[in-house]
This record gives structure tokens, sequence and C-alpha cells, in this order.
């Protein structure tokens, strides 16, 4: 059809070229909206398990279909400061109780263990435990217990699973580290 209608060679060519160009934008522009996002890691409060510098994408797709799980890695925007995006660990779902007792975390009266996670906590936060997570909400953690500001702070408090941008799916960068988190 574009060959009957357009007889002169170079501006078919151009045609196609240009055709091909829209659609590669729109294709870029709804994976990054609607399945993916990149993500890079500031500070230190995920160390080990990410470090700062290191670059993840955010599957979003994912994180809608099955929603938060306990061990998720997830991206949300600090609430005093939107335009920065933090990265935590959730440790408890909407209506789960988390207390903290002699620097340790307990989720339902079950200690939190963690592979990562080995100091007892210094940094208490001003959070008041125990805390039961609120209904359409997270608590989440740094996996740098004692470097992080997260939800024992009110400044983080309870993250909104609406809040939430993606689940980390896979660190790219850098090279050495590529792979699932």
């Amino acid at each position: 059809m574009l060959k009957e209608r357009v007889a002169n060679p170079v501006a078919r060519t151009l045609i196609e070229w240009f055709i091909a160009a829209a659609l590669a934008i729109l294709f870029f522009l709804i994976m990054r909206n609607f399945v993916f996002r990149v993500a890079h890691v500031t500070g230190s409060s995920m160390e080990p398990t990410l470090e700062h510098g290191d670059m993840v994408v955010l599957n979003r797709v994912g994180w809608l279909v099955f929603g938060p799980r306990v061990g998720d890695i997830v991206a949300f925007p600090y609430r005093l400061d939107p335009t920065e995006n933090y990265i935590k660990r959730v440790i408890a779902l909407a209506g789960d109780v988390v207390d903290l007792r002699d620097g340790v975390f307990y989720v339902n009266d079950a200690r939190l263990e963690d592979d990562f996670s080995f100091e007892r906590i210094i940094q208490r936060g001003d959070e008041t435990f125990p805390f039961t997570v609120p209904e359409g909400t997270l608590f989440v953690l740094g996996d740098n217990r004692n470097g992080s500001k997260d939800s024992r702070f009110t400044a983080v408090g309870a993250v909104p699973v609406s809040d939430v941008v993606g689940r980390v799916a896979v660190r790219v960068w850098p090279w050495r580290s590529i792979g699932g988190v």
C-alpha cells in the first residue's frame, strides 16, 4: 500500500524509517512506564545485597500482578522528597505486628531471621513498637539495619502499597555483579 501511494523510493524509505522509529519509541515508552524501570542505588542502606552505585531494574508488572511478598526488595518515593526513591526490603505486610526487642526484630512474635543482617539493632528509630502494619501498607527495612532510614523512622513510616514503583528484579551494573537479586 505504501509502495502504491509513494512513488519516490527515497521518500518511501524515509517514511518507513520514520514509522519504524515512532514504533520503537512507542514500544520503549510503554515498557518504561508500565513494565520496567531502571533505578540507581545510592548510599549503603541495602548492603551487602545492593551497594552504592549499583543499577537495578524494577519489575512493575510482576508487582501489580503478584502484589507484595515478605522478602521483596522494592522501590518507593521518599515521603519528604518524592523525587528521591528509596530501595528497601519488605519484612511485614498489612496486619502483621512488628516488634523490636533487645536489638532484634520480631514479626508476629517470630524472630526475623536474615542471611545478611547479623548485628544487633542499635538505631531504634522514632516509631513506637510493637507496631501493627496498617491496611494497604508495608513495613520495610534496609539490609544494613544500623545504617538505614526505613519504617522504624516516622519520616519513612509504613509504605503505602500504592506508592511502590516496582520490585527489584535484577542488578545490571556493575558488570561483575549482573544477575538476580
